[in-house]
């Protein structure tokens, strides 16, 4: 059967929610906390806290984790001045790295830098193995320093180890609006490309390419063999704009394919959290939002959902219940 690994934050006010935590979920609709619904791992460097999580699985058949080096709870009235914009210009350069071979077992935290000093943050990282380079991308959401407009682009770099770089490329960008959240999955040939407008329409999109290859330095989607897919725009556009971030896609047991999407238009932290969309073929792009047998038992906050064998759930789940 298999099941699945959630990699994610919780958005509170105190250091606290800024951790590691893991859900656990055998049919990826309900959800289970592990650790207690504690962190499992904490960050002691940098910022001393992380947000906007990937994990992935390696061709080795071990993981890796990726974090942005972010705590608002530590310093956003501090060093970053109350602002977002601060943030952006003045952030961290580092992600955060944990590797493990089993999942319970984790190295010491690492920060592993991927922009120069001409970059402002680095932040919600996101792995996708590149078939044609047998390299790991790693993309990210970043701004250039001195952009007037501020406006957030992906930037990638390519990775054998994930503690080595090649230098940062623009990635994607869309023309008057800034765009954030890049989440890539790889299915029958074609690379799968979510990303979030952080203005604008303010909603998720869609785009698919047979390659991951940079051809023209614009970052624009239609220089660079990417497709829109219009099946899913019109899915996203029945959600109130500017109310969801942070996709995350995988494929599910029966084949079908679901993509969550974190709901943050509610100040209540509580009241925050995933949605999924559900599609029975991820090549259609028609994504329909499944709420009715879906449940987490708390916010799940920006992260990854990772497939995991059965042995791994049992593994995981025991080890934390001790």
């Amino acid at each position: 059967m298999g099941a699945y690994l959630f990699a994610h934050f919780k958005e509170k006010t105190t250091p606290d929610g800024e951790q590691v935590y893991f859900g656990l979920s055998k049919d990826g609709y309900t959800w289970e906390s592990v650790n207690g619904g504690e962190p499992v791992l904490w960050s002691k460097m940098g910022d001393e806290g992380v947000r906007d999580f990937c994990i992935a699985r390696t061709r080795d058949n071990k993981f890796v984790i990726l974090a942005t080096d972010l705590s608002l709870a530590n310093h956003f009235n501090g060093k970053y001045e109350g602002s977002w914009d601060v943030v952006n210009q003045k952030g961290s350069p580092y992600l955060s790295l944990w590797k493990s071979d089993d999942l319970i077992n984790w190295s010491e935290q690492k920060l592993v830098r991927v922009v120069d000093d001409t970059f402002g943050c680095a932040w919600a990282p996101d792995i996708i193995f590149d078939e044609d380079k047998d390299q790991y991308m790693v993309h990210w959401s970043s701004v250039k320093k001195g952009d007037k407009d501020r406006r957030m682009a992906i930037y990638c770099a390519w990775t054998s180890d994930f503690e080595t770089y090649s230098k940062p490329q623009l990635f994607a960008r869309r023309e008057g609006t800034q765009i954030i959240d890049s989440n890539i999955v790889y299915d029958k040939g074609w690379y799968y490309r979510f990303i979030k407008w952080n203005t604008g329409e303010g909603h998720i999109y869609l785009e698919r390419s047979k390659s991951l290859e940079i051809k023209n330095e614009s970052g624009l989607a239609e220089d660079n063999g990417w497709e829109n897919m219009p099946a899913f725009d019109k899915e996203m556009l029945k959600l109130e704009k500017g109310q969801y971030e942070a996709p995350t896609c995988f494929k599910m047991a029966d084949g079908k394919w679901c993509v969550m999407l974190d709901f943050y238009g509610t100040p209540i932290k509580e009241e925050q959290g995933y949605v999924p969309f559900v599609a029975d073929d991820i090549a259609t792009g028609c994504f329909v939002r499944s709420d009715q047998k879906f449940s987490f038992p708390y916010g799940f906050k920006h992260g990854t959902v990772m497939p995991i064998t059965d042995e791994e759930y049992e593994r995981i789940k025991n080890h934390y219940s001790r």
